[in-house]
């Protein structure tokens, strides 16, 4: 029989109670950030989290408003091992589609549906602080590795909370921009897994989300895995179970586990409510990654 409303809201209930308080970091990006009715359900799902006690935190991405906007310039994106290549031009791009278009939409979106939302570049407060990565590529397993100089591309060093604790403190929902400074002033272009990993841990957040195109974290047989462990994780990922962006994702939240992060959930973001369903139902629809 379909569960009624009074059964999904009793459900819940306990979940609610449990997350009162706590911070719950959140990376927006794929198909969940392009399609119209999934934009608005995120808003509105973003703003019940803030009404019911929680202090939701937005990390988002954006790759393919950027390469509409690189498209029309004439500049062709390129990719290495899945991180973009980010000469001066393309830096100029990422960081106005970013932090100008793409963050202010969702902002505006939330305050739409009744929340408090404010945007915030890595580089405001001094929140990110990154230096330059280098990646080591190998094209197949007949040649050697390359480290390649992907350009203005970051890793995280650090990242100063303060400017978000105190905009939660105050009733807002901080919308971050994963772009980060250097020591030198110079911006950097950060995957905004890791900037929501290393916020997440520099949170000291209850729950990190990860809402990805895919069901979740999938077995050799194309099954759901609906919780897994590090030790199972790190078995998936040295057996090459699993492929192609879920082996950074699970990464990402190894590296937010070790630092002190409850539980990371990777769940499908084109599943109209998937935030909701994944906290608040006993069964959720993605897969939790725990210590």
């Amino acid at each position: 029989m379909t569960p009624n409303v009074a059964d999904i809201l009793i459900e819940a209930l306990p979940y609610i109670r449990r997350f009162a308080g706590m911070t719950v970091v959140i990376k927006y990006g794929g198909h969940a950030m392009v399609d119209e009715q999934l934009k608005a359900d995120f808003a509105r799902d973003v703003t019940l989290l803030k009404f019911i006690g929680l202090k939701p935190v937005i990390v988002h991405g954006g790759g393919p408003q950027i390469n509409e906007v690189l498209d029309r310039m004439g500049i062709l994106p390129k990719f290495v091992g899945g991180m973009r290549m980010t000469d001066a031009p393309t830096m100029d791009v990422v960081e106005m589609v970013l932090g100008g278009k793409v963050n202010k939409q969702i902002v505006a979106q939330i305050n739409r549906e009744g929340g408090k939302a404010v945007g915030l570049s890595g580089k405001d407060g001094g929140l990110i602080l990154a230096r330059k990565m280098h990646i080591v590529y190998r094209e197949n397993e007949d040649k050697p590795p390359e480290i390649i100089d992907p350009g203005l591309v970051g890793e995280v060093t650090k990242v100063h909370p303060e400017i978000i604790n105190t905009l939660t403190g105050r009733g807002f929902i901080p919308v971050i921009a994963p772009v980060g400074a250097g020591e030198a002033g110079e911006t950097f272009n950060i995957n905004a897994d890791l900037v929501a990993s290393s916020v997440a841990a520099a949170l000291y957040a209850g729950r990190l989300v990860l809402l990805t195109d895919v069901d979740g974290v999938l077995d050799a047989q194309g099954s759901l895995l609906s919780t897994i462990d590090r030790r199972q994780a790190g078995e998936l990922i040295s057996k090459k179970e699993v492929s192609g962006g879920m082996i950074p994702k699970l990464n990402c939240a190894l590296g937010a586990l070790e630092k002190g992060v409850e539980k990371v959930h990777i769940l499908n973001g084109t599943i109209r409510h998937a935030l909701l369903l994944e906290l608040f139902t006993d069964s959720g629809i993605g897969t939790e990654v725990t210590l």
